[in-house]
């Protein structure tokens, strides 16, 4: 069951999408050649990129099953993206089947691979919102069918709050989240960083191609602290914030040479 909500007339092709341009990384096939004009052009400029999302896609594995396994069994995925196998609900299902997944995109063309491959399954559904509107989010029918906030949440917010500008007020929007939550509910967050590269050259030339291309958000990187500052109120699990790869990992560990290249931070925190 789908909650689309949009006409053909609002599917933008003229202008890179970091969604898209995230599938394109991923070696995905669900983009445009605007996207892979920008996405090559990103990849050509700072070749990292395509190990950052690589290793922010297996955290969001890694962190999903820990859900499940932890007795999670509703989440809201915002910022879901194009969707790329296995999803959210395919993890989880997979530990068991009875988890809700509530999928949340702002991408009128990720609603449109939402029928195929995000609902296929019982216990899912989707529909367009923007993370910036918590209230609209919160409030919609989907959430209301498939989410119970008198139990546990998880909420997913992976590689989407570095497309929320400072002035928008990232921190705040977590907290109206938070505050909708019940106790035990989870918060699993990654975010890119500037901390392990340099913000000039060509690193900082690849970050100004969302916006030089006319791309429908910017790139905000932020420093451990700052992307820290979005766990208020939740208690860090264990190895606490990290680079993705450090993260529960269930394959050998990076070396230093190889963390050098994953300019991402990641988490997970339970309300207390």
């Amino acid at each position: 069951m789908t909650d689309q909500g949009f006409t053909a007339e609002q599917i933008d092709t003229s202008r890179p999408h970091p969604a898209r341009m995230y599938d394109y990384y991923l070696g995905g096939r669900d983009n445009y050649e605007v996207d892979r004009e920008a996405a090559q052009r990103v990849i050509d400029l700072f070749p990292d990129i395509v190990p950052m999302a690589l290793g922010n896609r297996r955290f969001m594995h890694r962190a999903v099953r820990f859900l499940a396994e932890s007795g999670i069994r509703q989440i809201i995925d915002i910022g879901t993206g194009i969707p790329t196998s296995p999803n959210t609900h395919q993890v989880a299902q997979s530990v068991s089947p009875d988890v809700r997944v509530a999928y949340v995109d702002n991408d009128p063309i990720v609603a449109t691979y939402a029928g195929a491959h995000l609902l296929g399954a019982g216990n899912t559904g989707f529909f367009l919102g923007d993370v910036r509107d918590p209230e609209s989010v919160l409030r919609h029918s989907t959430i209301s069918r498939l989410i119970d906030f008198d139990q546990p949440v998880g909420l997913m917010l992976v590689a989407i709050l570095h497309f929320v500008k400072d002035d928008e007020d990232p921190a705040g929007l977590v907290a109206a989240y938070r505050d909708a939550l019940p106790a035990g509910s989870h918060l699993v967050l990654s975010h890119t960083t500037g901390d392990f590269h340099q913000l000039d050259g060509d690193a900082g030339q690849a970050r100004d191609v969302y916006k030089d291309r006319g791309a429908t958000a910017t790139l905000t990187l932020r420093s451990r602290d700052e992307v820290l500052s979005f766990f208020d109120g939740f208690d860090l699990i264990e190895p606490g914030l990290v680079q993705p790869p450090l993260w529960r990992p269930d394959s050998p560990i990076p070396s230093e040479q190889e963390l050098a290249h994953v300019g991402f931070y990641a988490g997970i925190g339970v309300k207390n």
